[in-house]
């Protein structure tokens, strides 16, 4: 087996084109009609290259729905410039095709695009993404009447940096917090609009690569799934942090797979790996007579993620894996990402979808 193997957080192979990613998540899972708009709308956003003074568009990479969440998570690539018209375009089919005052799931949401995350993958800094945000999210608002909240990177307010202070109370707090000056959004009016009625709050912001995750449960216990969830998070439970650094979870029940998971973001992929975040909730699991018996990986995942994953539970398991893919393959199997769907490694790889639909042009 290879030994020491090191990879980059994301191996985009010397590439020194500009590329940004947008991660965007919204409130609808279950009508494909309204997914296709949204989806169409990314696709065919275009702008004028600043290198070229060509028409450009990104690439839609990625298109993962969940019913009971009511949630479609988009993944799409390109130029900062078109990722940020993309992520516009995106927001305005949201908030013209889904109406929040209707709109219920299992997953915490504050508006029709509820958050909408731009990424560096290469030729960009964070900080650029953090500007890139902020112009969007002021854009957003001017243009369309959404109000708008800054997170992460993107974050006018210290306080707000983190999505979950930004979201607090759901969409049922929005009118609340629109009328507080302390709670309003960055970028809003002072009172309750028709247009924040129907779309809600958009929260846009720059950070990192994160892994959104969910560990499937022999289980349909809510419960457990959130004491679980509290056991391992950074945040921990009642003033006490967990046991993950750069973990953010919570339990919930999916009617339409018949258990329960702990559904997570990893943030800080350095501090919390993903096979670690497996490992902890096997272990939290296991004292309540419970077990993990799959992985679903919502969106795309690093390359790095997996083959460091695999590169652990060979040696846990005492295997010799020759190279890349059979570090990945033992990934996929010990972690079980195939229960609920097929896992297909050049689909759900985001180097992979990298290559195959930007680099190669």
């Amino acid at each position: 087996m290879k030994k020491n193997i090191k990879f980059d957080a994301i191996n985009v192979k010397n590439c020194m084109k500009r590329l940004a990613e947008c991660v965007p998540n919204f409130s609808e899972g279950r009508n494909p009609c309204v997914i296709k708009s949204i989806a169409e709308a990314i696709a065919n956003a275009t702008v004028i290259s600043r290198d070229t003074d060509k028409e450009e568009k990104v690439k839609l990479l990625d298109i993962d729905s969940g019913a009971a969440a009511n949630r479609t998570v988009m993944t799409f690539a390109g130029s900062p410039e078109a990722v940020a018209e993309a992520a516009f375009r995106g927001i305005e089919a949201a908030g013209k095709e889904i109406d929040m005052r209707i709109q219920h799931g299992t997953h915490p949401r504050i508006g029709a695009a509820d958050v909408v995350p731009i990424v560096p993958i290469s030729g960009i800094t964070l900080e650029e993404c953090a500007v890139l945000a902020r112009n969007l999210a002021k854009r957003v608002y001017k243009e369309l009447g959404i109000p708008c909240y800054c997170y992460e990177a993107a974050a006018l307010n210290p306080e707000r940096k983190r999505l979950e202070v930004c979201r607090e109370g759901g969409y049922e707090s929005l009118e609340m917090k629109i009328q507080d000056p302390s709670a309003r959004p960055d970028f809003g009016p002072g009172k309750f609009t028709e247009t924040a009625a129907k779309s809600g709050a958009s929260i846009i912001g720059a950070r990192n690569f994160l892994v959104a995750v969910n560990f499937n449960l022999d289980t349909k216990d809510k419960k457990t799934a959130s004491e679980i969830a509290k056991d391992v998070r950074e945040s921990g439970r009642n003033g006490h942090p967990g046991t993950l650094k750069g973990v953010k979870a919570l339990g919930w029940y999916i009617e339409e797979y018949g258990f329960a998971q702990v559904s997570m973001n990893i943030t800080d992929l350095e501090a919390t790996p993903l096979h670690k975040a497996f490992e902890e909730v096997c272990r939290a699991a296991g004292a309540r007579g419970r077990k993990i018996t799959g992985t679903e990986i919502i969106g795309l995942v690093p390359e790095k993620v997996l083959t460091d994953a695999g590169e652990f539970f060979a040696q846990k398991y005492g295997q010799e894996p020759e190279s890349e893919k059979d570090l990945i393959e033992t990934a996929i199997k010990k972690l079980n990402l195939s229960q609920i769907h097929e896992f297909d490694a050049k689909k759900k790889i985001i180097e992979y979808k990298l290559f195959e639909d930007i680099n190669s042009k």
